[in-house]
């Protein structure tokens, strides 16, 4: 009986880590950039200015052919609809006075490969009064979209602050100043948003983990990863070092099916260290795809970028806590060997697929 026991709780574990690979097999192949809004706020004395860049998804109605992609018929065609979606989803008020000028431009911008699938418009608001006090509510978000925010950089005279919209927190009130609290908890949030949604970086770190050690061990790998992916989070948000998204993000996928052959294979693994720290450079390059885009001022950078790093290493070690406990639980067990080995083999298979997405997809 004792042994039957253990082999169902074992049974249930393997299948509960089955089943969540499952979902994460079924999740976008790219989803740093696919499901993120961009506006690029300025508040003058009596006008307000958004650079607005949205998925297409948010303006379904107006993609007539389902390409992602607004063409100049398509804009033409659903102007006064897109101009009355976009006022009725961004709400600017200044001191509870609509503006008295609304107007929506199409910028037809160039794309890449990798945000062809998002749109850009220029939005202006005007009032006849000196804007004191301004509130903005942004509730263009899709409920098809997973991670669906807004990161927004506002800029008003000398200061410039970078706050992020969900649809949790779509509100913000703008006086003399916009506090840094909201912007570093904003972005904390964010951080730690990123990383239980990014489930490429999720199954990188279990693979990591699977083999096992005390907790000392792997902290000192998660440590490895974190000052890696620091470095280069920062070099790629100064735009000193770039690299197209869809070779970071193939790479990122090739990256999970060596570590989780490799724990198929070899029995000792001490050079993990400097394995897990070489290609934590390369998941450094995924995380900043989500920050590249906003304008700061270096101090504004450091904030932003900090408090984001931040939320990322609450979400790492939180996951550490999780994998450290769960193979603790499947030490001893019957089959808890085979059960690994059959978790790296899925690891394997899923980096597999990812990378062919991928690298099929941006023409490898």
């Amino acid at each position: 009986m004792k042994h039957l026991v253990r082999f169902l709780q074992v049974s249930l574990f393997g299948l509960f880590v089955t089943v969540w690979i499952g979902h994460v097999a079924i999740a976008p192949a790219t989803a740093h950039w696919a499901d993120l809004a961009v506006a690029d706020i300025t508040v003058a004395d009596t006008a307000v200015d958004i650079t607005l860049t949205v998925p297409t998804t948010v303006l379904a109605f107006a993609d007539d052919n389902n390409d992602q992609t607004l063409s100049s018929l398509e804009l033409a065609k659903h102007a006064d609809q897109l101009e009355q979606h976009l006022s009725e989803n961004i709400v600017l008020t200044h001191q509870t006075n609509p503006p008295e000028l609304f107007t929506v431009t199409p910028a037809l911008t160039p794309q890449t490969k990798d945000r062809a699938t998002h749109s850009t418009f220029l939005l202006q608001y005007q009032w006849p009064q000196p804007i004191q006090r301004l509130s903005i509510r942004y509730n263009l978000f899709s409920p098809d979209l997973e991670q669906a925010q807004c990161l927004a950089t506002i800029t008003q005279g000398d200061r410039t602050r970078n706050i992020v919209f969900t649809p949790e927190n779509n509100l913000i009130e703008i006086a003399d100043t916009l506090p840094w609290q909201q912007q570093f908890f904003s972005f904390l949030q964010l951080g730690v948003k990123h990383i239980f949604t990014g489930y490429d970086h999720i199954l990188f770190l279990v693979a990591l983990l699977l083999p096992g050690g005390n907790l000392s061990q792997l902290l000192k790998i998660v440590t490895a990863f974190t000052i890696a992916h620091s470095v280069t989070l920062t070099l790629a948000v100064l735009n000193i070092v770039t690299l197209p998204t869809p070779l970071v993000e193939s790479i990122i996928a090739l990256s999970i099916v060596y570590v989780a052959a490799e724990n198929l294979w070899r029995k000792e693994i001490r050079h993990r260290l400097w394995l897990t720290f070489g290609f934590g450079l390369i998941h450094g390059l995924g995380f900043a795809n989500i920050l590249r885009d906003l304008s700061q001022s270096q101090d504004n950078l450091l904030l932003s970028l900090g408090s984001f790093n931040l939320g990322v290493e609450l979400g790492q070690i939180t996951i550490v806590l999780l994998v450290f406990y769960g193979l603790r639980f499947l030490q001893k067990q019957p089959g808890e060997l085979i059960l690994r080995n059959g978790i790296s083999v899925l690891m394997v298979l899923m980096g597999m697929v990812w990378f062919a997405e991928r690298a099929f997809a941006a023409g490898l």
